[in-house]
């Protein structure tokens, strides 16, 4: 039973987190996240069971079948949704609390040969975004947000955003929308914008000196005007 109340909250999740899925056919028939967590909920009750090669066949085959790997070793919360799922790789000792989401491309997986507990722990209402890695046996606390891309190699506490490689943090208010992902902050642009504006003061004040002018007091920027800057920067401009 406990199994069965599982997969309903992973399929009532689905219609929650994509707005592409319209109705529970399609669903059922057209998702290959929905196919590989249905196998991998059949797969890790064997592999609790410890019945030999079976799980691993299971999961084999619904990597041929989805291109999604779940070893069936992983421990996974309710309401897991994988969406579109490609290329996904969760490795054994990987635990996953509940409501999580993973795009394509995630791989949550070790940074070497080491036994034991060796992959990423994700806490409740997680979401991966594509092509991110989580590697090592890290902890992401709960409604942690990884940004597209990112390579995260350090624990991140709970309604934190990481972005970049390697990831590097940003707390953020929760309330934001998870699915937002446009609204990802750049840490390693606005740094630089902030590095390139710094450069350009002290080159106007060691002109002035060398044209015996006093030099000019550091002219302060409007909250306004440093968006308007990164924002340039951000969309190609301003270096």
């Amino acid at each position: 039973m406990r199994v069965l109340e599982t997969l309903v909250a992973d399929f009532r999740i689905i219609f929650e987190r994509d707005p592409a899925a319209r109705n529970p056919l399609e669903v059922m028939l057209c998702y290959p996240g929905w196919h590989a967590v249905v196998l991998y909920r059949l797969a890790h009750a064997l592999y609790q069971w410890r019945l030999p090669l079976i799980p691993r066949l299971i999961s084999h085959i619904a990597r041929f079948l989805t291109g999604i790997e779940i070893h069936p070793g992983a421990q996974i919360g309710r309401g897991f949704f994988i969406d579109h799922g490609m290329g996904v790789v969760i490795g054994e000792t990987t635990v996953i609390g509940d409501y999580c989401l993973l795009y394509q491309g995630v791989t949550l997986g070790g940074t070497g040969k080491e036994k034991g507990k060796r992959h990423p722990t994700l806490g409740d209402h997680v979401i991966v975004g594509a092509g991110a890695k989580v590697l090592g046996n890290i902890t992401l606390g709960n409604h942690v947000r990884v940004g597209a891309g990112s390579v995260v190699l350090r624990p991140v506490p709970s309604h934190c955003t990481v972005v970049g490689i390697p990831g590097r943090l940003i707390c953020r208010d929760a309330t934001v929308e998870p699915l937002e992902h446009g609204r990802l902050p750049d840490s390693e642009a606005q740094a630089i914008r902030v590095l390139v504006d710094r450069i350009d003061e002290l080159e106007r004040q060691v002109l002035a000196l060398r044209q015996g002018q006093a030099a000019p007091e550091p002219t302060p920027v409007t909250v306004a005007e440093q968006q308007r800057v990164i924002g340039e920067f951000l969309d190609g401009a301003g270096i």
